[in-house]
């Protein structure tokens, strides 16, 4: 797919006196666009190719636009087509939890797959969404987990909160056809229980607790204080590897014996993704000083004294560290700053 630059379209807008407020028109919908074309796509990357090509389209197609919608469902209606245009003949974007395997033992080879198009993290700051449990990488996930049009369907109605005609009219297809989908959508994630969650907007006095807990164990290298801190039937996977493990225990052994930092070698740094929390974990290097070693993303659950780690989703794509804005580097004397005892 040819896609355009931000600055071939701001020349094209900046050329037109007609249509001088283009820019700062669907400027406005960038990050919920964002959000879509994310949620469609799995991919950060191509989300932001899929946003700007919107645009151009909007910009070539704008003399036409009679306002017989709000130019938010024109945009959108654009931006759906142009992800279907772009996900013809392109395989899902999984985690290795989602690929039907077995889960590993701590034992067991690490196998490393970068062919695999695998799904990819947002930094929040990067979207608008109006609920948060629509952005969350779980559900993404899900959504990797059907054809292209009924996750443009299940999208368009669910998160959107489109009516089936309005559905129907931006697929250039029926409202049977669309309930039809969104019906078949709906029984394929049920059954791989694969429902969302809600993700509450702003962390807990208990969640905060959890998560300066979780952060002290790994500079600790507490592995018992990590496991304490895991559900029962906790879960972690690491793309680009194929394996991924279950149970506490499990994960415990393989932060262990396979993640190479000692105590006082593994800092992690606070961030956000997919409206989850999530930690930019660093390893100490030879020369003394630490450098991106891999991006986790937490799934929390339960509350008060029942609170858990029940997911966690390490990506060892160092080039992550910059999109989320998290330091390219952290000096030899830098020590996390650990809540107080008690």
């Amino acid at each position: 797919m040819g896609s355009a630059t931000v600055t071939e379209i701001e020349t094209a807008v900046a050329g037109s006196e007609e249509l001088a407020d283009f820019d700062t028109l669907t400027g406005r919908y960038q990050r919920e666009l964002m959000a879509h074309c994310y949620r469609m796509s799995g991919s950060v990357h191509e989300a932001e190719d899929l946003v700007q090509e919107t645009f151009l389209r909007a910009w070539k197609a704008s003399a036409n636009f009679q306002g017989r919608s709000s130019v938010r469902t024109w945009l959108y209606k654009i931006a759906t087509n142009v992800c279907l245009t772009n996900l013809e003949s392109k395989p899902r974007r999984p985690l290795p939890t989602g690929l039907g395997t077995a889960d590993s033992a701590p034992a067991d080879e690490l196998l490393e797959d970068h062919e695999v198009p695998w799904l990819e993290p947002i930094p929040d700051a990067a979207v608008e969404v109006a609920e948060r449990d629509t952005i969350r990488l779980a559900f993404i996930a899900a959504l990797q987990h059907l054809p292209a049009r009924q996750r443009a369907v299940l999208i368009l109605r669910d998160v959107l909160r489109w009516s089936a005609a309005e559905t129907a009219t931006a697929l250039d297809t029926t409202t049977a056809a669309v309930n039809s989908a969104l019906q078949r959508a709906h029984a394929q994630l049920a059954e791989r229980g694969l429902t969302p969650e809600t993700v509450e907007a702003d962390l807990d006095a208990a969640q905060k607790g959890l998560l300066d807990a979780y952060l002290e164990a790994f500079w600790r290298k507490d592995i018992d204080r990590i496991v304490q801190l895991l559900t029962y039937d906790a879960t972690w996977d690491m793309p680009p590897f194929l394996n991924h493990y279950r149970g506490p225990e499990n994960i415990g052994e393989l932060i262990g014996t396979k993640c190479p930092g000692g105590v006082a070698d593994m800092p992690m740094v606070a961030t956000t993704a997919n409206g989850q929390p999530a930690f930019g974990l660093y390893m100490r290097q030879p020369e003394g000083h630490f450098e991106p070693f891999h991006l986790q993303v937490l799934q929390m659950v339960g509350s008060g004294d029942d609170l858990r780690v029940e997911h966690v989703t390490a990506f060892f794509d160092t080039a992550l560290f910059a999109r989320f804005g998290l330091p390219e580097r952290l000096p030899a004397d830098y020590v996390p700053d650990l809540a107080p005892a008690g």
